[in-house]
């Protein structure tokens, strides 16, 4: 992330957006002390319903249920 005082974010407003929207992401430093306040970061739609990988886990976590658990793996993952 890169960072930008006030005075530098409004000089260069339009280039900030442009990589903005290539992915990067900027701190706004405001004052004397140069305090981070806020970030502008690309805008990412809730609504995007892309299709996540499946398996990026595999060999990193194991997953198991206790004895006594009640549900089957089948109904967890909601196969049933």
């Amino acid at each position: 992330m890169k960072t930008l005082a006030v005075g530098e974010l409004k000089a260069r407003f339009s280039e900030v957006l442009e990589r903005v929207k290539s992915g990067e992401s900027y701190g706004i430093l405001y004052g004397k002390k140069k305090k981070p306040v806020a970030m502008i970061v690309p805008f990412s739609d809730p609504d995007d319903k892309t299709e996540r990988e499946i398996g990026i886990l595999e060999g990193k976590v194991k997953i198991t249920f206790a004895d006594d658990f009640k549900m089957t793996e089948e109904e967890f993952l909601g196969l049933e």
